[in-house]
């Protein structure tokens, strides 16, 4: 009778539970980028917001963040999830809103009315639109 040697038993079971976490982090690779994309707009960093758009999408992404330079901005509840794909574009839907406070009052902006487009460019996921 052939005897496995734990060892072997412990890399094969090391080896399942790597290719499902990978499996997991590209899954969820979309909505993580689109949730540093929002952080990014909110907090007004242009250069981080301009590396997680795509090419096409950035001077409209840099429009926006231009758009919040008259009031204070901060996020509540902000969660991302992939929600489909459209051919190469995975559709993500967030949760939470962006609140814009100008002259002592609360605007809020709600997230979920949009769905973003998110695309792999050079390797790396980036958000190029909504709907």
């Amino acid at each position: 009778m052939l005897k496995i040697s734990p060892v072997v038993i412990l890399l094969g079971m090391l080896g399942v539970l790597l290719s499902s976490c990978r499996s997991v982090a590209s899954s969820t690779a979309p909505a993580g980028t689109v949730e540093a994309y929002i952080q990014a707009l909110v907090g007004m960093d242009k250069n981080h917001l301009s590396a997680l758009s795509c090419s096409t999408w950035e001077p409209t992404a840099l429009q926006e963040m231009d758009s919040f330079q008259a009031v204070k901005t901060r996020l509540e509840g902000l969660a991302c999830q992939v929600s489909g794909t459209d051919g190469a574009t995975t559709l993500v839907k967030c949760q939470g809103k962006i609140i814009a406070t100008y002259n002592g009052e609360d605007q809020a902006l709600d997230l979920s009315v949009r769905t973003y487009q998110v695309v792999q460019q050079g390797g790396e996921y980036v958000v190029c639109g909504f709907r």
